[in-house]
């Protein structure tokens, strides 16, 4: 895999920040330089990052503070402290506030380069692992109409028999759920959601309000049985979809409840 990415370097020292950026160049990396807190936060909000490194002394906004700004407004994004010795306590008491890894300073261009195609790797394995598994579900998802037009053909060509009717519409409050046509609307607002996603929600909303656990959402939803930890992991990805497309701060969620090491709840009244 190809390492590609634009890393911001925020440090006060000008003479370290030309040099840490000249040594990324040197990788094929793009670099952004940023004096102060306030520089860097305002190019973080203008420009998509892979990568920010920080230092943990500087003037104005601390690295502490810069950090905890990031962690809120950039969830995703890696942050990398540099720091000397003596501040060996911040960084770790940093790591525990989110931030990825530190170096400590005086800086060793292998070690810094180093970690910079480590944390570049890690980042770039899981988007790709994310786009292999979107294009899994689509995948499925027209194996299964596939299947379903199939089976209609083979209907029309039987005689006709009483089945049991099978529910269309789920509706939860303002959701409503048709499962023939895996659409989502909320208050009459189309709402687009992955297949797989949208099968998890139906399970939801089938138990809502009560508590489904994660064994059970993979089954329902996707026709599996899973150990408990798979279980959790597979459904963690499907719940931050739903998320997106329902809730209005995924970060406080009105609808959708984690229940700790037991499930999910869908709650909508």
């Amino acid at each position: 895999m190809r390492l590609s990415g634009k890393i911001l370097i925020m440090d006060d020292e000008l003479a370290l920040r030309q040099t840490m950026a000249r040594i990324l160049h040197q990788t094929g990396l793009e670099t952004v330089t940023a004096e102060n807190g306030e520089q860097g936060l305002a190019y973080l909000e203008s420009t998509r990052f892979d990568m920010v490194y920080l230092d943990i002394r500087m003037p104005g906004l601390t690295g502490m503070e810069i950090l905890e700004i990031i962690r809120a407004r950039h969830p995703d994004v890696p942050v990398v402290l540099f720091t000397a010795q003596p501040d060996l306590n911040s960084a770790v008491e940093a790591l525990r506030h989110g931030a990825t890894d530190y170096l400590v300073k005086p800086l060793k261009p292998e070690m810094f380069i180093e970690k910079t195609q480590k944390i570049l790797f890690a980042r770039q394995k899981e988007q790709r692992k994310r786009e292999i598994a979107l294009q899994i579900e689509a995948l499925q998802a027209e194996l299964k109409m596939l299947e379903t037009q199939e089976v209609d053909l083979k209907s029309a060509a039987m005689p006709a028999q009483s089945a049991p009717a099978v529910e269309r519409y789920i509706k939860c409050g303002a959701l409503v759920l048709d499962v023939h046509a895996h659409r989502l609307t909320i208050k009459d607002r189309v709402i687009s959601l992955p297949p797989t996603s949208f099968d998890y929600l139906v399970v939801l909303a089938r138990h809502a309000p009560n508590v489904v656990d994660y064994q059970t959402l993979v089954a329902e939803a996707q026709g599996y049985q899973t150990e408990p930890r798979e279980a959790q992991e597979l459904t963690k990805w499907h719940i931050h979809h739903i998320r997106q497309a329902i809730e209005k701060d995924v970060r406080n969620p009105a609808f959708l409840f984690n229940v700790r090491g037991a499930g999910y709840r869908l709650v909508t009244d």
